[in-house]
């Protein structure tokens, strides 16, 4: 008599064993190819940023301020980044509620 609603149950190996693990090879590569951007994107951020070593006139909202070009560089990498990460978990978050 057949059983539903009960946990499917995964045959074992010819040896008796339990059964083999499986491996996603998609996203085994979608994460080798995201951490191989991550690292040319640093990479060229890095010497973007090295070559970049003047000092500038920065326009803020209320003042005007002279600061070499790697800070403001820097300051608008990590900027983005927040951006970044903080879209990433509205979109994480509107998954979960629906």
């Amino acid at each position: 008599m057949p059983t539903s609603g009960g946990p499917a149950r995964t045959p074992a190996t010819p040896t008796g064993g339990p059964p083999a693990p499986t491996h996603s090879t998609g996203r085994t590569i979608g994460r080798t190819l995201a951490l191989a951007l991550l690292v040319f994107v640093t990479v060229v951020l890095v010497l973007f940023v090295v070559f970049n070593t003047d000092s500038v006139d920065f326009s803020l909202v209320f003042a005007d301020v002279n600061a070499p070009l790697v800070l403001g560089l820097l300051i608008a990498a990590v900027l983005g980044a927040l951006v970044s990460a903080l879209a990433g978990a509205v979109l994480r978050a509107r998954r979960r509620h629906r």
